[in-house]
């Protein structure tokens, strides 16, 4: 009987581990249960709809430098439309809280609200272990990314999830195979949209 249990409590704890991967080129791209913040419930599936798609993996909508980061991919959606892709923002912010900083104005991209933070979990984009780590020698980038977001009328909002949450990238072909995945290792570490728009 013990035999069993043990057996039992490994066979549990190997199929917790498969459920918790760092992705890399070639692995399937997971096709989670998610929610958008102006659509509701839906699946990575639907949000991809057959196109080859990058899922860019920020922290919350308040913060000033990840408000920044969905403008400017705002701002550049018709160069990915122009060459078929898709681009799927994951945040941990409350689909309200969304719908409240953008005026309730939807995204010309899907955004999903992971707050329970299962994708971020399940892919293991973990976060730094202190906030001096989450910057680390990149205070001047961050600071003049700051200074952008400023300048186009972004201040700090409303603080959710992990304050220590890192970013990550992941661009992802037709049937959800991993092309490129970054996992970033500061706040900055990211490619920038010019940089994902030269992917493509």
């Amino acid at each position: 009987m013990h035999t069993m249990v043990m057996i039992l409590s490994l066979q549990m704890k190997s199929e917790d581990e498969e459920q918790m991967t760092r992705l890399k080129c070639g692995d399937l791209f997971p096709d989670f249960q998610v929610t958008e913040a102006f659509a509701g419930d839906t699946t990575i599936s639907n949000i991809m709809d057959g196109k080859k798609t990058m899922f860019v993996v920020l922290r919350y909508i308040g913060c000033t430098v990840c408000r920044y980061d969905v403008h400017c991919l705002q701002e550049r959606i018709q160069e990915f439309r122009q060459k078929d892709v898709n681009v799927c923002v994951i945040m941990q912010s409350e689909a309200a809280n969304v719908r409240k900083d953008l005026n309730n104005e939807p995204l010309p991209f899907a955004l999903i609200c992971d707050t329970d933070m299962n994708i971020y979990h399940t892919l293991e984009i973990n976060p730094a272990e202190s906030m001096e780590a989450l910057v680390g020698g990149d205070l001047e980038k961050l600071q003049a990314k700051g200074e952008k977001a400023k300048a186009c009328g972004y201040s700090h909002g409303l603080y959710e999830g992990n304050e220590q949450q890192l970013p990550a990238f992941f661009y992802v072909d037709s049937d959800r195979r991993v092309l490129k995945a970054h996992y970033g290792t500061t706040i900055m570490d990211m490619p920038s949209v010019s940089e994902m728009v030269e992917m493509i």
